[in-house]
């Protein structure tokens, strides 16, 4: 995350059967990644009933996920190039499949919304890590060019069939069942990761600086707050204002990197045409 290189000109061995059943591998969670982003839409009603949450309540169980997935993604790429890609994904697998179970089992919407806030946490490691994972194992372009595509694919896959998965799991369980889906794949994860997937750190990363972390979070939940509350009830004051202070918040953000030495995000990756070609892709099929 914190530097930048063309991908285009690297050039390395062709990746054999390992790395491609490796990619099927990464591609599982990052579908259950966006499968939960619209999964819980068919289960409002059942959930509902059983817990009673108030409008309030209900918005943030269904919308708490997606904020901090969002919010926290920039963080988790900085994170994983400290502590390890694979470690930070395989923390984030265990974590979400934890999550997912308590989840599951929640006995108070207040449970619920805060079991969501921490499926969202250990969402947000999973997409910048699979990505990672992916350009350190396929190295000749057309096929990194290729498992990206599988990679981008399984997003908008997950996005699709999470209403599908959730009816079908309704009609025969209760509305709990839609979060224990992804627990078999999180264990898949857990289990073969370590054997099929490499390990890599930038060893020039740096110290992370808490600071932009916040920086970046807060903006971003704001500027999307903001949006949705302007989508479900139209122009005023309070989006408005949500807005232009997550937009403040993020040009200080912005200041902050240009003059640290260790920065959150190079913000000269931004120059490169592939990668804002990459960023939009990825925007839209999430």
């Amino acid at each position: 995350m914190t530097t930048a290189t063309d991908d285009t000109a690297v050039t390395g061995p062709v990746a054999g059967r390992r790395e491609w059943i490796g990619l099927a591998v990464l591609a599982l969670p990052c579908m259950l990644y966006s499968m939960d982003l619209t999964v819980l839409n068919l289960a409002v009603p059942s959930l509902s009933a059983d817990l009673a949450p108030t409008a309030t309540q209900l918005l943030w169980i269904v919308d708490i996920y997606g904020f901090l997935v969002a919010g926290a993604l920039i963080t988790m790429g900085t994170l994983g190039d400290r502590i390890g890609r694979r470690r930070l994904l395989l923390m984030g697998a265990a974590a979400f499949g934890v999550a997912s179970v308590l989840a599951a089992f929640s006995v108070s919407a207040e449970m619920l919304i805060v079991t969501r806030a921490l499926l969202g946490l250990a969402g947000a490691t999973i997409a910048p890590s699979t990505l990672s994972l992916i350009r350190n194992m396929f190295h000749d372009p057309k096929q990194r060019t290729a498992a990206i595509g599988v990679w981008i694919t399984s997003y908008s896959v997950g996005a699709a069939i999470g209403p599908l998965v959730g009816g079908v799991l309704l009609q025969h369980f209760w509305w709990g069942s839609v979060f224990l889906a992804g627990v078999p794949v999180m264990l898949l994860l857990l289990a073969v990761g370590p054997v099929l997937l490499p390990e890599y750190r930038d060893p020039a990363a740096g110290r992370l600086d808490l600071f932009s972390a916040g920086l970046s979070l807060a903006s971003v939940l704001a500027v999307i707050y903001g949006l949705k509350r302007m989508a479900e009830h139209g122009p005023g004051w309070l989006p408005a204002v949500s807005i232009v202070a997550g937009l403040a918040t993020g040009a200080a953000f912005v200041r902050r990197q240009r003059r640290l030495l260790y920065p959150l995000i190079d913000l000269a990756l931004f120059r490169i045409p592939a990668f804002r070609a990459s960023l939009a892709t990825y925007l839209l099929a999430t």
